[in-house]
């Protein structure tokens, strides 16, 4: 059953342009509101349900805030602010808080003009598609505001920063510090601006922090884990031992060594795992995504460490982890679960879980990922005004055959449309990147011509 607006995280879009307007998530909030609180046993009889909203540091987020309160007032549900906070931080503090569900208002790495609305559930997990499609059936009915006496009431929580900054530190060993170890953070002007740096600085190291300030317009722009080059001239020109990118609201992380060389996603999950599967803690193996490297696939085959690829997208990903009741899991965009830490992807936590391997082993950042070679990957996206049947058109296939064909079985060619942008991702694999970077702009041209059509 499709959806109509819900994409891969959530309801995503242009601010202004439909469904990103204040009326439509007023409704929106109405909608959520009476879907997801539900009538509730846990509830005392006449008290109200509540849900949490965080946002990141966009400007359009108080416009949308407010919209959301209002329609969640109006279906009878109190509503708790954190104001900017990052999305792993809005799953922990549902559940902490047992509110029956939280909402962040986030676009993640898409530039300021861009905003979102995502959903968590009062476990703190992202919203099964059962739960979407019934909010989108209660948006085509009329908003029947409840009576005076019944509608729901704000508050703010003021101590929700601390809060999730102890924590992500009771994420990292107590018998472990930091203290000795030169960081940059990049927070990308973004939700972790005014958290990262007190949980890696009250962990002891020394922490240079660059991105942390917001404006309203300068998140994701030219810092963060999407534009990791300001990151590693910092930790260059600082002589500091890695650095670490977050993306805007948090949830995602990169992380440069003291050379200033890139750890995607993928290496900085080789490294947790490997570690986990030495120390004997990994709790099956890992899951991937159709995305994930060649060369990270075959490392972990090396180690003997079971790997499985879920379709793109961290929802995806802890379905798989769930079903095969395995800890970790991830995408090499940088999104890291680590089930036994949270039960979200979260950028602080993986970070500090690639550093509690550091430090447990005493070996460098760069020694870690050694073991992983990753195969070149190109990824070029093509810019569609509509969707386009990729299976169904004889040109595209035929240029794909044609790739794997030559690729002869040392590589891999994927196409997907995105889950929240207006592009088809065309990816290439294999072990020569003229040769790869050469058949994905065949096949990407391929693409461009049938949207012509």
């Amino acid at each position: 059953m499709s959806r109509k607006y819900f994409g891969t995280d959530g309801i995503r879009g242009r601010v202004g342009d439909a469904p990103i307007t204040p009326d439509f998530v007023m409704r929106l909030g109405y909608a959520a509101g009476r879907v997801l609180t539900g009538i509730d046993s846990h509830l005392a009889a006449g008290a109200h349900p509540s849900v949490l909203i965080g946002k990141d540091t966009r400007i359009s987020g108080y416009m949308l805030e407010s919209a959301l309160q209002a329609g969640l007032s109006a279906a009878g549900v109190d509503v708790l602010l954190t104001g900017p906070m990052p999305t792993p931080a809005v799953a922990h503090l549902t559940r902490a808080l047992r509110a029956q569900a939280g909402i962040v208002i986030s676009a993640s790495h898409n530039p300021f003009e861009d905003n979102g609305i995502k959903f968590f559930s009062a476990d703190g997990s992202k919203l099964p598609d059962a739960i979407e499609h019934a909010i989108e059936a209660e948006l085509e009915k009329p908003m029947q505001v409840m009576p005076s006496d019944k509608l729901g009431k704000a508050r703010r929580i003021n101590d929700a920063a601390g809060r999730y900054v102890e924590f992500c530190k009771s994420t990292f060993p107590h018998m472990l510090d930091l203290r000795g170890l030169k960081i940059v953070l990049d927070c990308a002007h973004g939700a972790t601006y005014h958290v990262a740096p007190d949980v890696f600085h009250e962990l002891g190291a020394e922490v240079i922090s660059i991105g942390n300030h917001p404006d309203g317009v300068n998140i994701n722009d030219g810092c963060g884990s999407t534009h990791p080059h300001a990151l590693s001239d910092k930790v260059l020109r600082h002589g500091a031992d890695l650095g670490i990118a977050f993306d805007g609201d948090g949830d995602r992380v990169i992380m440069v060594d003291a050379a200033g060389h890139l750890l995607d996603g993928d290496q900085l999950l080789y490294i947790i795992a490997a570690y986990r599967k030495q120390a004997g803690t990994l709790g099956g193996g890992v899951v991937g995504t159709l995305m994930s490297n060649l060369g990270f696939e075959h490392a972990l085959a090396r180690l003997d460490i079971p790997f499985a690829r879920a379709k793109v997208g961290d929802r995806y990903v802890l379905e798989l982890m769930n079903e095969k009741g395995w800890l970790l899991g991830g995408e090499n965009s940088g999104h890291i679960l680590c089930l036994d830490k949270h039960s979200s992807g979260d950028g602080i936590i993986s970070a500090l879980q690639v550093l509690h391997a550091v430090r447990e082993s005493g070996i460098p950042l760069h020694e870690l990922a050694a073991g992983l070679t990753l195969y070149p990957q190109v990824l070029v996206n093509v810019v569609v005004r509509q969707r386009i049947d990729l299976d169904g058109n004889a040109d595209i296939q035929q240029a794909v055959m044609a790739a794997e064909s030559e690729l002869n079985g040392c590589g891999r060619v994927l196409l997907r449309p995105s889950g929240t942008e207006p592009k088809v991702r065309v990816m290439v694999e294999g072990q020569q990147r003229e040769q790869v970077e050469a058949l994905a702009q065949r096949i990407a041209d391929a693409v461009r011509s049938a949207a012509l059509l």
